[in-house]
This record gives C-alpha cells, sequence and structure tokens, in this order.
C-alpha cells in the first residue's frame, strides 16, 4: 500500500473521507499521476487541514489551527521574515523556554537549526498547514510593513497637537486615519475582543485581548499619539477638548462587510490619555445556546430558569470570557 493510499485509508477511519470519494480520488490519481493528499484537496473530498491533522497525529506530532491561534507580534518578529517565508515557519509562542514554531515541514533539521541560531532559542515545533503559515505570515508582515510605514508618515507631517486648533487639524489626516482603520480592521480580522491603546513615555503602545490574554502587537511612534488618540475619540462622539477626566462613547462600523460596534472609554493617565476599545461582532454574539457548549443537564436546568416569569440572571465571569454572548444568546 502506497503512502497515499495508506492516507486515504486512514481519513476513510476516521470518517472524514466517503469511500465513493477515495475510490473517485484513487482514479484521478491514477490519470493525473499527482500525489492523492493533493487530490482530495483539491476535489474538496476532504479540507488540507484534514489531511495535515490526520498525518500529524499518525508520526506523534501536535497540529495546530493557525485561524484559531493569535499572532503575538513580538514572538512573530523573531524569525525574519525572508527565512520564514524559505522555511515556512511562523512562531507562535511560548512552552515554557521553548519557542513553539509552527512549522509545514517540522522534519527539515537544518531550518529547526537555523531558526535556534538566529533566534537563541530552543524550539519547539509543531505542524501546520502551508497555506495556513502562508496567510499569517502575509497578515503579520502586511500588518507590520503598513503600520510601520503609515506610522511613519504620520511622525513625518505630525507635531504633537498639544492645542485644539492643531488636534482638530490632525484628525482627519490621512496617514492618521488609516492607521486607524487598519488597526480595527485587524482587530476584527483576528477575532479581537478589546483594543488597548497605551501611550507610554517613549510610544504608543497597542494590544489586543484575545480569549482574556493581551498580546503586544505593535509599538508606534510617540508623535502619532495625540492624532491617533483624537481621531478614536472623533469616531467615538467623544468631547476631543476634555483630556482630564474619563469619558466614554460608541462607533458602529461595518468591516469586511460585517456590522461592528465598539464602546470606547479613555482614562486620563501621566503618558497621556489611555483608549480601550470593546468590539461587538453583532454576527458572533447572535448564537444559540447550543451553540455555546453547555453540558445537556446544564442547559436543560438553565431553559427551566430563564423561561419562568419572574427572577434575575446573574452572569458573571472575566473580561472576553462570553458574558454579553450568553446573554443574546438566550434572548
Amino acid at each position: 500500500m502506497s503512502d497515499g493510499t495508506h492516507l486515504g485509508t486512514l481519513l476513510y477511519e476516521e470518517g472524514l473521507l466517503s469511500q465513493a470519494d477515495l475510490d473517485a480520488a484513487l482514479l484521478e490519481q491514477e490519470r493525473t499521476g499527482k500525489p492523492l493528499p493533493r487530490v482530495l484537496v483539491e476535489t474538496g473530498a476532504v479540507t488540507e487541514i484534514d489531511v495535515i491533522r490526520t498525518l500529524a497525529t499518525q508520526v506523534g506530532l501536535e497540529f495546530v489551527d493557525l485561524s484559531e491561534h493569535p499572532i503575538d507580534a513580538s514572538v512573530a518578529a523573531m524569525i525574519p521574515e525572508g527565512l520564514a517565508r524559505r522555511y515556512r515557519a511562523m512562531p507562535i509562542g511560548w512552552d515554557e523556554d521553548r519557542l513553539v514554531v509552527v512549522m509545514a515541514d517540522p522534519a527539515n533539521v537544518f531550518a529547526v537549526d537555523d531558526i535556534r541560531a538566529i533566534t537563541g532559542a530552543d524550539v519547539k515545533t509543531v505542524v501546520g498547514t502551508e497555506s495556513q503559515i502562508g496567510e499569517a505570515l502575509d497578515r503579520f508582515h502586511r500588518l507590520d510593513t503598513e503600520v510601520d510605514s503609515l506610522a511613519q508618515t504620520a511622525a513625518e507631517e505630525l507635531s504633537e497637537a498639544d492645542d485644539l486648533a492643531n488636534v482638530r487639524d490632525v484628525v482627519d489626516d490621512a496617514p492618521i486615519v488609516k492607521f486607524v482603520n487598519l488597526l480595527i480592521t485587524q482587530a476584527v480580522a483576528d477575532r479581537v475582543s478589546d483594543i488597548h491603546v497605551e501611550p507610554t513615555e517613549r510610544d504608543l503602545r497597542i494590544r489586543f485581548r484575545i480569549d482574556g490574554v493581551l498580546h503586544d502587537v505593535m509599538q508606534s511612534p510617540k508623535s502619532i499619539q495625540n492624532g491617533v488618540i483624537s481621531r478614536l475619540k472623533v469616531m467615538s462622539d467623544i468631547n476631543i477638548a476634555e483630556r482630564r477626566v474619563p469619558q466614554d462613547g460608541r462607533m458602529s462600523l461595518t468591516v469586511t462587510g460585517k456590522p461592528i460596534d465598539l464602546r470606547v472609554a479613555t482614562l486620563p493617565t501621566v503618558n497621556g490619555e489611555k483608549v480601550v476599545m470593546r468590539i461587538l461582532d453583532k454576527g458572533r454574539a447572535m448564537l444559540s445556546l447550543d451553540d455555546l457548549g453547555f453540558r445537556h443537564e446544564v442547559l436543560s436546568r438553565y431553559e427551566t430558569s430563564y423561561r419562568k416569569p419572574y427572577g434575575t440572571i446573574l452572569v458573571t465571569g472575566p473580561t472576553g470570557s462570553g458574558k454579553s454572548t450568553t446573554l443574546y444568546a438566550t434572548l
């Protein structure tokens, strides 16, 4: 039995592939000479993720679905773009003191040695699909390049806008508008629950909260701080002249065709105003209770409780844990 046929059998045994699809793929493989995994994916019989996950399981390697994993900018930047693309490798985090790197070919010992040498870290390799690794590299390095370019342009065009007249001028400046739009678009794409825009003594730090954990995304020049924060305040209908007290606002946008609401809060700090934006994705919020992972007996008790004509439902949990989603699903 060839390796390809063995893979087809494994996919069939896992319930991921029907016998009819396997037979058709084997005929197509014989006709074209293409590898069976490629035929299976091209014909839509299985997904690339199904193929790679099954192969990884068979050889005892961990598989990572990058579509479900946030990109930590500080970690992703440890491998230069050229090297990452050459070896189809994406660093995603740390496992104790080892750098976790998703690779299309983790058996490439030369690649692992090069990554170890350039990062100065012990490396733990896991398996990912080539297409997802490419998309992750495109997303991170596009964001990194575009943000750096926009920040540099804004820094050259803008000075510290300390008076109200200057602030009103810079909020509509093209680089600032593009910077803010890119920031929000990327956050929605990465399924971020909160965006933190935090002034420090030397720069403007951007952090994303994903699955309850804050990740550093970028550090931009201090010179664009007032423009970015003022732009966010204008979009949220917050008084840009008031910088001494906390303020709250809200904005509604359409991002990649999806309606998105953002709750915006500002807070004065010693280094300038901090802005926190909570992303409320209406599409993601409209789930049913069956989608939330309740055990059957727990869901049954909960349904009995919320169907009563009186009483109070109290939902608690940390930031980003799904409190609003649970209540929307209940409604």
